[in-house]
C-alpha cells in the first residue's frame, strides 16, 4: 500500500486532494463531546495543506437513512477542524452537488474543505455495485488524488471508502498506516506474554476474534455484560445480567479450548450488582453490592467487576509484554461502576509493554476517566475495524487501498 509520504515527495501542490476521514464524533445538542477522531486525521490534513495540496475532507456522522439530517450535519466537526488548524474550513452544505463543486472550485493551494456528511446519499452505503459507483464516480469529479484516511470506517463495503480508491491514483493517510503498523504488531512477531483483555456488553460482537485469540493470546481476560454469558455457561446464577443464552454452547465450546489449548481465560470473581440499572443522566449514587461471581441474587444484575477481579486482572496485566483491550469491564459512564474499567486502564499504563486501545467505549472510556491518552502505546480510532483486523477478515476499505 503506498502511503501518504510517497504522494508528498511526488509533490501535491496544487492538486485536489481527496482526504477521506473518520469524523464520526459523538455529539450533544449539537456540541461534540469528544474530538478525538478529529484530532487523529489531522497529521494528515496538516501534512497536506502545508505542502500545497486544495484538501478535500470527506466522512460519515450517525446514521441518516440516505437523505439530509440537521441532527447528523458535519458542520460541527468542519469547524472544530478549523479550530484545530488554526485556519479557515470551508464547509459545502451538500456531498456531490453545487454547494460541494463551489466549495472545491475556490479553494486556494494550502486550504482545505469539509463536505457535508456522505450518507445524505444514498449511493454510499448502497449494497448494489451500480449505486455505489455512480456516487463514487460524482466524488472522484471534486479531486486528483485519493488519501485514506478513516480507519474507524475500513470495515466498510462503502463508496467512499471502496469504490472511489479505484476511480483516483489513492494512498494510505497517516493514521490508516499508522493503524495498521499497530495491528500487524498484534499479529504478527507477537512480544509475549500477550495478554487481551474484552468487556462490552454482548459476548456475540466477540466471539470471532475469541475465535482467533485462542490460538494467540496467552490470556484472556472477561468483563463487562459478556462476562455473564461466561459465568452462566459455568453454571452459575447471574440474575438479570447481561445474558446471551443463544451464545452459551460457543462460550463453552471456547471455554474448554482454551484449556486445551494452554490459553488461561480469566472470568470475574466478584462482581457489583443492583435491583436497578443506574441513572446515567443525572449520575445519581445507586445502591449495590459486593457478591462472589457464583452468588449473584436472582433479582440483582452485574454491573462491574468487583475489587478481587480487579486485582487479580491487574496482576494478570503486569508481566504482559503486548496488551490489546476493547471493551469495558462495567457501566463506566457511571461513577459507582467505573472502577473496574479504570483499573484496567490503569495496569496499562503501568505496564512496559506495548499497550493498544482497542477504540469504542474503551478509548471513550480512557478519555471519560481522565487518562492521558500519550501513556498508551496506541489508542485505535476503529473499534469494529481492529476487531475484524484480529479476526482475519479482509478490510474492504484496506484492500482497496493496497491494490
Amino acid at each position: 500500500m503506498k502511503t501518504i509520504d510517497e504522494l508528498l515527495a511526488d509533490g501535491v501542490s496544487g492538486k485536489r486532494v481527496f482526504v477521506r476521514a473518520d469524523l464520526n464524533v459523538p455529539l450533544a445538542d449539537g456540541t461534540i463531546t469528544d474530538d478525538g477522531r478529529i484530532r487523529a486525521v489531522l497529521p494528515t490534513v496538516k501534512a497536506l495543506a502545508d505542502a500545497g495540496a486544495k484538501v478535500i475532507v470527506a466522512s460519515h456522522l450517525g446514521r441518516p437513512k440516505g437523505a439530509p439530517d440537521p441532527a447528523f450535519s458535519l458542520l460541527p466537526a468542519a469547524e472544530r477542524l478549523g479550530e484545530l488548524l488554526g485556519a479557515p474550513v470551508a464547509f459545502a452544505q451538500d456531498t456531490v452537488g453545487p454547494a460541494a463543486h463551489d466549495a472545491v472550485d475556490g479553494l486556494q493551494p494550502g486550504q482545505v474543505a469539509v463536505i457535508e456528511n456522505l450518507r445524505f446519499n444514498p449511493g454510499e452505503t448502497a449494497k448494489d455495485d451500480t449505486e455505489r459507483g455512480e456516487f463514487a464516480d460524482r466524488l472522484a469529479a471534486l479531486a486528483d488524488v485519493y488519501v485514506g484516511d478513516g480507519f474507524g470506517a475500513v470495515h466498510r463495503k462503502h463508496a467512499s471508502v471502496y469504490d472511489l480508491p479505484a476511480r483516483l491514483p489513492h494512498y494510505a493517510g497517516h493514521l490508516i498506516a499508522t493503524e495498521v503498523g499497530v495491528l500487524k504488531k498484534l499479529t504478527e512477531d507477537v512480544k509475549r506474554p500477550y495478554v487481551v483483555a474484552l468487556g462490552g456488553a454482548k459476548v456475540s460482537d466477540k466471539l470471532a476474534v475469541i475465535d482467533q485469540l485462542l490460538g494467540k493470546a496467552d490470556r484472556l481476560l472477561i468483563g463487562g455484560g459478556m462476562a455473564y454469558t461466561f459465568l452462566k455457561a459455568k453454571g452459575y446464577e447471574v440474575g438479570i445480567s447481561l445474558l446471551q443464552e443463544d451464545q452459551i454452547p460457543a462460550v463453552t465450546e471456547y471455554m474448554q479450548r482454551a484449556e486445551k489449548q494452554g490459553v488461561e481465560l480469566v472470568l470475574p470473581v466478584d462482581v457489583l450488582v443492583a435491583r436497578e440499572f443506574p441513572d446515567l443522566k443525572t449520575k445519581a449514587p445507586s445502591r449495590f453490592t459486593t457478591v462472589d461471581a457464583d452468588k449473584i441474587p436472582a433479582d440483582q444484575e452485574g454491573l462491574d467487576i468487583g475489587p478481587k477481579t480487579r486485582e487479580l486482572y491487574a496482576s494478570k496485566l503486569a508481566d504482559a509484554e503486548t496488551v490489546f483491550w476493547n471493551g469495558p469491564m462495567g457501566v463506566f459512564e457511571h461513577t459507582d461502576y467505573a472502577e473496574g474499567t479504570k483499573v484496567v486502564a490503569q495496569a496499562l499504563v503501568d505496564s512496559d509493554g506495548f499497550t493498544v486501545v482497542g477504540g469504542g467505549d474503551s478509548a471513550a472510556a480512557v478519555r471519560t476517566l481522565g487518562f492521558d491518552e500519550n501513556a498508551f502505546g496506541h489508542i485505535s480510532t476503529g473499534g469494529g475495524a481492529s476487531l475484524e483486523y484480529l479476526e482475519g477478515k479482509t478490510l474492504p476499505g484496506l484492500a482497496a487501498l493496497e491494490d
